[in-house]
């Protein structure tokens, strides 16, 4: 019995291969997500083919010594440990920052132009906002949680606990974080944009139900690195969206 308990305790494991992680991925319903981003790899990559996008060995190299320097992997034995780690090889890391180099590249590409002209022509769509909300399915419920917090000064956070159908607002007491106008469902952001600090919105109706709102703060426009990087991303997963609908249909 105890020689049966001590083997259980440090039972021998074969090493895991490859087609056991492919199994488990399928197993665990995880396959279609890691499908989708391989797909949008294979997209970048034969996109930036067909228009002449490529990456200078220099681009490569700056880009690994950023990685290993945020990663803290600053010298080789600490970089082939971490490589193992992750089961990969030196190509496959450097496969890797290749397609993440591309994507920024294609996204510029595809995009840049777009995003600095709408900054110019419509500043409006740059503002970020933070923003609250209970989300129901039913109207006169909306009506009556818009009541209790415009007059009743109730507990957002308490009735987004209770009521709102929204799982990420639900999970965060109404906090649905903080977005750029443009970023936000049409009638959401129509109902929005002028309202004040604090001020409750709605209900507004949208294909997901109705929406009880506050703008909690704003936040003035502004076009740093950060920023055009995200609505970069934001108009390339539109783009993704729309190839991928397309392929979908046809």
């Amino acid at each position: 019995m105890e020689e049966t308990l001590e083997k259980l305790a440090s039972p021998e494991i074969s090493p895991i291969k490859d087609a056991d992680i492919i199994a488990y991925l399928r197993r665990s319903y995880k396959f279609a997500e890691i499908a989708a981003l391989a797909e949008r790899d294979a997209l970048v990559l034969n996109t930036c083919e067909q228009l002449g996008i490529t990456v200078s060995d220099e681009e490569l190299q700056a880009a690994g010594d950023a990685f290993r320097l945020e990663y803290k992997l600053l010298g080789g034995s600490e970089t082939f440990a971490w490589l193992s780690q992750q089961r990969i090889t030196v190509e496959d890391w450097s496969q890797g920052i290749r397609v993440a180099l591309l994507t920024k590249k294609l996204q510029e590409h595809l995009f840049g132009a777009a995003v600095d002209s709408q900054y110019v022509s419509n500043r409006n769509n740059f503002k970020r906002v933070a923003l609250s909300q209970i989300l129901v399915l039913d109207l006169t419920e909306g009506l009556k949680i818009a009541q209790a917090l415009r007059e009743e000064n109730a507990s957002l956070c308490a009735l987004a606990l209770e009521y709102s159908k929204g799982k990420q607002s639900r999970e965060n007491g109404g906090f649905v974080g903080i977005q750029f106008l443009a970023e936000l469902v049409q009638e959401v952001a129509e109902a929005v944009a002028k309202a004040k600090e604090g001020e409750v919105i709605g209900p507004v109706q949208t294909k997901f139900g109705y929406h009880i709102l506050r703008v909690e703060k704003w936040f003035p426009p502004q076009l740093n690195e950060s920023v055009r990087e995200r609505v970069l991303e934001s108009f390339f997963q539109a783009w993704l969206q729309q190839l991928s609908h397309f392929n979908y249909r046809t």
